[in-house]
């Protein structure tokens, strides 16, 4: 264990469930919702501007998160996946070194095990633990009743009570439980609490506590209009039939209805992240507890016509993301693109420890941002999508300015997210597809080959200039025998520097012909062809968007230069049709295993908190005295 300088931070991890990070107050000025609490922590906290999940779908992007790993490397493929206990969780590190892990909520885990790594779990998920929801590839267009359809949003409004509410209220009751039961019993020893909500996901429907604090805000409609169903994109057209949309117009006044009762459930969120803050204060934990707050992904909310999540556009993919922790880190907005499976090798840090560098990890620490100072800053997320609404693996790669998104069954996706921030334009669109073995090495510069196995396309990709997952506060390069794994481990390295990026040294457009040059941490360096990708257009400046300037979209030339050289990197780093393999060889196996399991004797994996009745209030064996029990539960104590 590293030496401490100061006491081990506690950690609350707080996570909202299917919140839109660009419709948030704290990332959005004009918002009309009301998150009172998050905005004041906003104003004293590290805030991610372009924070994403690396799966938009509930249980994937949380096995993404809790591991560091993305979900082809783990088999978080949909809803109903398998999570393997042998891969090691940030509940793991920190349990390692001493903290007591806990979970609250929802976490999505299914199969037998419902644990990994947190020592103790406070409430059963409110989703199945069993292979139900696993999706079929090999019969595309039958609907199973568990997808989602529309229902949610055609009986949006006010309510009494709902399964989400009986969650959601369990799952505060028992995380403030925890931090009473910590200050009273384990105070000497430091807490990783994951405390995970299910609002503001559907069903849209809020009490009238919240409901009612809309009643006079005008609840605005998308921003960006329902395109025309033969107009969609083939991924956009593959989800409207999943939630039974294709073909159907949301009347407007249902659309309204919805965004209220979601922008309620936000308040909602909002008020019990409050709740747990004055338990803190209460109990005299604020000063050394590291607050984080985020989520698993996003909701379309009828953008575009759209509904709930499973695609890479902004509403749907990012999320939001804080750490508060006033008196040790400065509050800073940090502008680059970071994702949730960044959290894993970030709470290990803030613990005063390092991760295994001999095991697989995808994460990069979000230290150097948090702290500003020396460190491997990538500027870069990277996600797969392999749910439901697609029939092969859905990549993307958010970098600088740039999205990319990429299925090899759908033609290419490249947007320039600060220019247009809606994504209303496909810079890709109009070109040919490209396979791997057709990519003009003209892009490219030559480098000498070496013995790693990379595929035959000149890429312009040095395997030394991949900025590696570092060890320690520095990068340090792994052993040449993890190179040459690289394909067979799909995704064992953080994304390697072989496209626009934030290293870039290039402020200005170089003199014809010279090239621009990206100067990653560990002092290697890739070029690229000057005249392909103007400098203007590969990173933005911080404040880009300040006072509503945007920079212009990019000549044809430059982006189509941007998009070849996305994809010789989604061809390098994905090995397509393995994945897709993988996937519906999984799917097949957890068919007939729920199949099987459905018949005869079941033996549900559904998590029971165990609870001991002797152990707890006043009883006559085990406790003592009455009033020593009495002392004990009560804080802060009187002294004796």
């Amino acid at each position: 264990m590293a030496e401490q300088t100061r006491p081990r931070p506690n950690i609350l991890y707080i996570m909202a469930d299917q919140m839109a990070a660009p419709l948030l107050k704290m990332y959005n000025s004009s918002s009309p919702i009301k998150t009172p609490t998050l905005d004041r922590l906003a104003k004293d906290a590290v805030v991610f501007d372009s924070a994403y999940c690396n799966s938009p779908l509930c249980a994937p992007s949380r096995f993404s998160m809790v591991t560091g790993q993305l979900p082809s490397k783990i088999g978080a493929y949909d809803n109903a996946s398998n999570l393997a206990a042998d891969i090691p969780t940030y509940a793991h590190y920190l349990r390692r070194e001493g903290y007591h892990t806990a979970l609250s909520g929802k976490m999505h885990f299914t199969g037998p095990d419902q644990l990994h790594g947190f020592e103790q779990r406070l409430t059963s998920d409110i989703y199945p633990g069993d292979y139900g929801w696993t999706v079929n590839w090999d019969e595309p267009e039958v609907r199973p009743d568990w997808y989602h359809n529309m229902l949610s949003v055609l009986e949006a409004g006010p309510v009494v009570r709902t399964n989400q509410l009986d969650f959601d209220d369990e799952v505060i009751y028992k995380a403030t439980q925890y931090l009473h039961d910590h200050v009273r019993h384990r105070s000497n020893q430091p807490f990783c609490l994951t405390v995970s909500m299910t609002h503001p996901h559907d069903p849209y429907a809020m009490t009238r506590e919240y409901w009612d604090l809309y009643e006079d805000v005008e609840i605005p409609l998308p921003t960006t209009s329902a395109i025309p169903h033969d107009q969609q994109d083939p991924h956009s057209t593959r989800l409207l039939k999943c939630i039974d949309l294709w073909g159907k117009e949301m009347p407007e006044e249902r659309i309204r209805a919805a965004r209220r009762a979601y922008f309620a459930a936000c308040t909602y969120v909002d008020a019990q992240v409050e709740k747990l803050l004055r338990v803190l204060e209460n109990c005299g934990l604020t000063d050394d507890t590291i607050i984080v707050f985020t989520g698993d992904h996003g909701d379309m909310l009828g953008e575009r016509g759209m509904w709930y999540k499973m695609s890479w556009f902004e509403m749907s993919a990012r999320v939001p993301m804080l750490v508060y922790a006033p008196n040790r880190y400065k509050q800073r907005r940090v502008k680059e693109n970071v994702s949730t499976m960044d959290l894993l090798p970030t709470f290990v840090a803030m613990a005063g420890s390092t991760v295994d560098p001999s095991l697989p990890l995808d994460g990069l620490s979000l230290m150097p941002y948090i702290t500003d100072e020396e460190g491997l800053k990538s500027d870069t997320a990277v996600g797969e999508y392999m749910g439901e609404g697609t029939l092969s693996p859905l990549v993307m790669i958010r970098r600088g300015r740039w999205k990319f998104v990429y299925s090899p069954v759908d033609p290419p996706q490249l947007f320039d997210v600060i220019a247009d921030p809606k994504e209303t334009t496909n810079l890709a669109a109009g070109y040919p597809v490209i396979q791997p073995q057709a990519l003009s090495s003209s892009l490219f510069p030559q480098h000498p080959s070496d013995d790693t196995t990379f595929p035959s396309v000149d890429s312009g990709f040095h395997p030394q200039a991949i900025p590696h997952r570092p060890s320690q506060a520095v990068a340090t390069p792994l052993p040449r025998n993890h190179l040459t794994h690289y394909f067979s481990n799909v995704l064992c390295l953080p994304t390697p520097p072989r496209t626009p990026n934030v290293h870039l040294s290039a402020t200005n457009s170089p003199p014809n012909g010279s090239s621009i040059t990206s100067s990653p941490p560990n002092g290697s360096a890739v070029q690229f062809p000057a005249g392909n990708l103007a400098p203007e257009y590969l990173s933005p400046p911080n404040g880009a968007l300040e006072n509503g300037t945007s920079k212009p979209t990019p000549s044809a030339t430059s982006s189509q230069a941007i998009l070849a050289s996305f994809l010789v990197e989604a061809f390098t780093r994905w090995d397509f049709p393995a994945i897709r393999a993988a996937v519906v060889e999984s799917q097949r196996r957890r068919r007939l295993v729920y199949g099987a399991l459905m018949k005869g004797v079941l033996t549900t994996w559904e998590y029971a908190p165990p609870v001991d009745a002797g152990a707890i209030y006043i009883r006559n064996h085990g406790k003592g005295p009455l009033d020593d029990t009495e002392w004990v539960s009560r804080w802060p104590r009187l002294p004796r």
